[in-house]
């Protein structure tokens, strides 16, 4: 999958589906329920920044000791260099991190923003804080687009994005078969490239195509098995520190097979029921995606165990972007817990520039030899 040319090729479409008359809604982070969005007949965009380049601009009105993914997508937002956000009609953030609350009040001065507040443990009153976060977000996502989010539009975007992560689900498996078809990179820009397709018939039809694909691999003459060492990728959203990680360690008999950060199974676990009511059923699967935001994150630790078990990982990478305190903080436990597994661990902290590069791959070259 060539994912430069497919986001050139889908913001194409989106400029299309802006002309056409179509509401685009910017969102930032897992917790945004694209259900409410797709039922008001919208289509919702990732728009977290994954590019050094704008960097610079933020540093006008941002202090630097700051995370790089909220510095990249504020220095966007200044320089209006980004298609995805310069399409938005509405950007909705949450109440997830210190820096991204501080950034969307600065954000709303150039455009329009929706906060959710999300409550930072998971017990029956954040539930009920939740819903009614999401019943408000439902009325104001009505107002905004002039139009009626009924049960019937909700169910059926429902099972749209049901059927989304089941098969998001089945890509992340694929490493699990004996002999692994795909390696890390090219499971990380699937998975990156699930947030630029916009069209769902499309996109389920590319999603099973590679589901079929990968497993005719599997079962080839040609698929050699391999000793490569198995690992996990947990903690910060790693789109801006691919290439200098993930596609690094492959050159050091390696190979990522599970990603538990936001880019892989947070966003696609658990599945939206559709008996009872369907508002609480939202807020019910959204707080459960287990982000180090969270006050006293242990899903988090056992979804890890689990992994390690499942995949048969013989070490976990913990990615910190630089000044993202909760991720630092938590990566404690995920030492200890990572270790209970029976894994080895390293941890991570980094930014987007290509500084550190050298001295990461040498601890990367050294963490491969010592599993």
């Amino acid at each position: 999958m060539n994912l430069n040319s497919l986001k050139q090729q889908n913001v194409n479409e989106l400029l299309n589906l802006k002309q056409s008359g179509k509401k685009i809604v910017g969102v930032f982070c897992t917790y945004a329920p694209k259900e409410l969005i797709y039922a008001s007949n919208a289509v919702a965009i990732s728009i977290c920044a994954y590019n050094e380049s704008p960097i610079n601009e933020a540093h006008k009105e941002l202090p630097r000791n700051l995370c790089p993914l909220v510095k990249a997508s504020y220095g966007y937002s200044l320089s209006g260099k980004c298609p995805y956000m310069n399409a938005s009609d509405l950007i909705i953030g949450e109440t997830t991190c210190d820096a991204k609350k501080k950034m969307f009040e600065l954000m709303a001065n150039q455009r329009e923003i929706y906060v959710m507040e999300l409550p930072n443990m998971t017990n029956s009153s954040s539930l009920n804080l939740w819903k009614n976060e999401i019943l408000r977000l439902k009325k104001a996502l009505e107002v905004k687009f002039n139009t009626k989010i009924t049960d019937e539009k909700l169910a059926d975007a429902i099972e749209i994005y049901n059927t989304e992560r089941s098969l998001m689900a089945e890509i992340m498996s694929l490493p699990k078969l004996d002999p692994n078809p795909i390696i890390g990179s090219e499971l990380h820009d699937i998975l990156f490239a699930n947030d630029f397709i916009f069209d769902k018939k499309e996109k389920f039809k590319l999603l099973r195509g590679l589901i079929d694909k990968f497993k005719e691999k599997s079962k080839s003459e040609f698929t050699l098995k391999n000793n490569k060492k198995r690992l996990i990728i947990t903690g910060c959203p790693s789109g801006g520190v691919a290439k200098k990680i993930i596609n690094e360690v492959e050159k050091f008999n390696a190979v990522v097979v599970g990603f538990e950060n936001c880019v892989g199974s947070k966003n696609f676990d658990n599945l939206v029921e559709l008996k009872g009511d369907l508002y609480e059923n939202l807020a019910n699967r959204y707080l459960k995606i287990p982000c180090s935001v969270m006050y006293k994150n242990s899903s988090r630790l056992e979804k890890l165990k689990n992994m390690i078990d499942e995949f048969g990982a013989d070490g976990v990478i913990d990615i910190s972007l630089s000044a993202c305190h909760t991720y630092a903080i938590e990566a404690f436990n995920v030492k200890n817990s990572v270790k209970e597994a029976g894994a080895s661990y390293l941890h991570i902290e980094t930014d987007y520039s290509k500084q550190d590069s050298g001295q990461i791959r040498t601890r990367l070259e050294a963490f491969c030899e010592l599993l």
